[in-house]
């Protein structure tokens, strides 16, 4: 039997350094979870003690190096959580963050009518389209486009794992040839966290991300950071029913832009929310 006070203080001494201490705790317990599939933690933490076999310590030891190298946890272990399901991450893909759960309970809270067409852009490893398509009635159509056919592949075998029946689409949504869809379709929801950080922000990101997340999924060009805002909403206004919705997740640096560039366009009822940290984080808008 091993302490596992003994193991804790091991990631503390080696990860804290880059870490910190209260991280690297919580990178402690994330592996410890995922190697005895003990949920919830709090069984863990119960113990005293746990009896590992040397396939576990190896496996442990493996996590251990890998984080010091600063690769995300997630990407070491394969997954990711989002709105309580278990998604497949790999470096092709963005990993999924909280505030993006925030951005599907708006969704889900604000639009409960049947046979709901939704399309999400930029769909990385799927979690915005597959969580809705789990969670709106089940007569909704959902579909997701990406321009990364690796991420598609994530997306893909996420839809499968989970069981949802999701459309996934490869399409660059800044060139024209996107109108993908037959004349007579529209989306009764459009959504879309594309990529919004400019080069400057790249000083204030932690070494992890900008070493091992795609790029092509988190920067845009400093001189135009409303590029993909700016293409979504004249994709949408083709393309949304006559009393759709357009959400977006954005940069909290630019919410007041994208406000003012929605309303120029004829967008209506544009708001502007924050997310569980009191950044400006989410846009939803109509076109009627």
């Amino acid at each position: 039997m091993i302490e596992i006070k003994h193991l804790k203080q091991r990631f503390i001494s080696n990860l804290s350094p880059n870490y910190g201490v209260d991280e690297s705790i919580e990178l402690f317990w994330m592996s410890m979870e995922h190697i005895l599939e003990i949920i919830p933690r709090l069984q863990l933490k119960l113990k005293q003690s746990v009896n590992l076999s040397e396939s576990q310590q190896s496996i442990l030891n493996y996590i251990l190096s890998e984080l010091q190298t600063g690769r995300p946890i997630q990407y070491i272990l394969g997954y990711a959580w989002f709105y309580n399901q278990q998604f497949v991450v790999n470096e092709a893909v963005l990993i999924p963050r909280p505030e993006t759960e925030e951005l599907v309970s708006l969704i889900l809270n604000e639009n409960t009518g049947n046979n709901l067409r939704v399309l999400d852009i930029g769909t990385g490893s799927g979690c915005i389209p597959i969580s809705l398509k789990k969670y709106l009635p089940k007569n909704s159509e959902v579909v997701g486009i990406d321009i990364s056919q690796d991420a598609l592949n994530v997306a893909r075998l996420n839809a499968d794992i989970l069981a949802c029946s999701v459309d996934f689409i490869q399409a660059d949504i800044l060139k024209e040839g996107t109108l993908f869809m037959k004349a007579d379709q529209k989306f009764d929801i459009i959504v879309s966290n594309p990529p919004y950080i400019t080069p400057k922000e790249k000083l204030l990101m932690h070494s992890n991300v900008l070493e091992f997340e795609p790029h092509v999924a988190l920067f845009v060009e400093e001189d135009d950071p409303l590029v993909f805002y700016n293409a979504i909403a004249d994709f949408a206004i083709k393309n949304l029913s006559l009393t759709g919705k357009l959400y977006f997740e954005i940069n909290q640096l630019y919410g007041d832009q994208i406000i003012a560039m929605l309303n120029e366009k004829g967008f209506q009822q544009t708001q502007l929310k924050k997310d569980m940290g009191s950044h400006d984080r989410m846009i939803s808008a109509v076109l009627v």
